[in-house]
């Protein structure tokens, strides 16, 4: 077995065509081979199911046969499990296989494995040494995913860490996107193809659960769920620049928001210099996608309401076709974020950044959550009390504090016995944050109404949007006294 390691980038086809001419590689004759891999699974895609990939590779006369982990893509960076034999294709001996139970499910599904898709593509390959001891293959793959009689291009760069430091891997992806477009990819040639073979659509993913364990480092556990948060972004970033559907931005939008969570959450252990330079980037990033999300919100949800209270009133059509235009405008800087060369580059030095960080004193993760959720849940206290007797500002105070509240229970729940208290403690959560959630969907409508209507023709409306959030504080004060009452869950851990 041997652990594979690489950068995954993709690339136009202008860049592909000057990537060989970079001073990098420029003064190097590539290895030039013509790659025709065929996958196989079983009908229901079981390999899929359980992360496992199975290819023949044809290397000119050669065939291999390779079984791989799935890898999770964050910021282009893969690392799986590799395995590989000389065989023919239709032909799987899986005894290399020397983790037991990847052999033994490999084993129990032989019978039944059947192609499923192909890539064909042409690879470049230059071997570099940027120092003694230290190897990186750069492959330039370009041709087709062929699935479901359908095709799709393969155009990407594979940066491999043959021998070295991962951190060596991480500097040579910086270096070439100095001067090329490089971005990271969202997801491996298989996974594009099972998803071409299907013919499925584009569909927003939402956050994934973080396999957080009792005994893992607290660096290592935030490293673990910042991964995930980069990961959950990269699954929407095509759907922010190729659609309009706002499910896209809102996902998108909610990765970065649970990220900046997290690095609230470990903000003391991490060095100054990682928060003073990532934090105000990605707050940037979410403030771009949020003046689209107001906008998608006010759109499919306020002015319909507003339609149905003020029938036939020309005001209505006055903030769709004004509604309309902000949003146009918006979703295009927010696609123009998504493209940028400095996105592209963001992805690729925080990663780098999170596989650097230094291991601190902090100990195992268990002992560091109780007094970190201890300090949330306060903070939520003492905000409800403000919003109890406050308006729209402290609501949203509140309502920040209950978001922060809600991520670190959902990172760290798997340290907690499940169970009717934790079932109970997350529901009452969520369901502040989402009816916190409405009223400031409502405080947003009011300002953005300001913005579209002047003076008395905007007054009827505004004063409907306040009686509406005026009408949802009972229900507020219901649920806050309900929540109060509430076990924390996490109080065993500190036992």
């Amino acid at each position: 077995m041997s652990t594979e390691t690489e950068i995954k980038l993709s690339l136009s086809a202008r860049v592909a065509s000057q990537l060989p001419r970079h001073p990098l590689l420029a003064d190097r004759t590539p290895r030039r081979q013509l790659l025709i891999n065929t996958y196989y699974d079983t009908p229901d895609h079981r390999l899929r199911e359980n992360g496992i990939v199975v290819r023949y590779r044809q290397q000119g006369r050669e065939w291999l046969l390779g079984v791989k982990t799935a890898a999770q893509l964050t910021g282009g960076l893969a690392q799986r499990k590799e395995w590989e034999l000389r065989g023919k294709p239709g032909e799987f001996d899986f005894s290399h296989v020397d983790e037991s139970a990847i052999r033994e499910l490999l084993e129990s599904l032989r019978d039944h494995l059947q192609p499923v898709f192909t890539t064909r593509f042409t690879r470049q390959a230059w071997m570099l040494e940027p120092r003694a001891g230290a190897r990186i293959e750069v492959a330039l793959d370009r041709g087709w995913i062929e699935a479901g009689g359908r095709r799709q291009a393969i155009r990407e760069v594979e940066l491999e860490l043959c021998t070295g430091e991962l951190g060596e891997l991480f500097d040579l992806a910086s270096t070439l996107q100095v001067t090329l477009p490089l971005h990271p990819e969202a997801s491996s040639k298989s996974e594009r193809a099972y998803r071409l073979s299907a013919d499925l659509p584009m569909t927003a993913g939402k956050a994934m659960p973080v396999p957080v364990e009792a005994g893992l480092s607290s660096m290592g556990t935030f490293r673990l769920i910042a991964l995930a948060c980069v990961n959950h972004l990269q699954r929407n970033e095509q759907g922010v620049r190729q659609g309009d559907a706002p499910e896209f931005v809102h996902q998108a939008r909610v990765a970065i928001r649970r990220l900046r969570s997290a690095i609230r959450v470990w903000e003391r252990q991490l060095p100054e210099s990682f928060v003073a330079r990532f934090d105000p980037l990605w707050q940037e990033l979410a403030r771009q996608l949020g003046d689209t999300r107001n906008w998608d919100v006010f759109l499919t949800g306020s002015v319909p309401a507003l339609a149905v209270v003020f029938p036939n009133h020309v005001e209505i059509e006055q903030l769709l076709s004004y509604g309309r235009r902000r949003r146009c405008s918006s979703r295009q800087a927010a696609r123009r974020a998504l493209t940028s060369l400095a996105y592209s580059r963001l992805l690729v030095d925080f990663t780098a950044a999170l596989v650097a960080l230094p291991e601190t004193g902090a100990g195992p993760v268990e002992t560091f959550v109780p007094r970190w959720l201890d300090k949330c849940s306060k903070r939520v206290h003492q905000r409800a009390t403000e919003a109890e007797g406050g308006g729209d500002a402290a609501r949203h105070r509140l309502r920040l504090a209950f978001k922060q509240l809600r991520y670190a229970l959902e990172f760290f729940s798997p340290l907690f016995a499940t169970g009717p208290v934790l079932e109970g403690y997350h529901q009452s959560v969520s369901a502040l944050q989402e009816l916190l959630g409405s009223q400031n969907d409502l405080a947003v409508a009011t300002q953005l109404t300001g913005d579209a209507l002047a003076g008395a023709r905007a007054a009827p409306i505004l004063g409907w949007l306040a009686e509406q959030s005026e009408a949802l504080l009972p229900e507020l004060r219901t649920r806050l006294d309900g929540f109060r009452q509430q076990p924390p869950p996490w109080k065993e851990l500190s036992q």
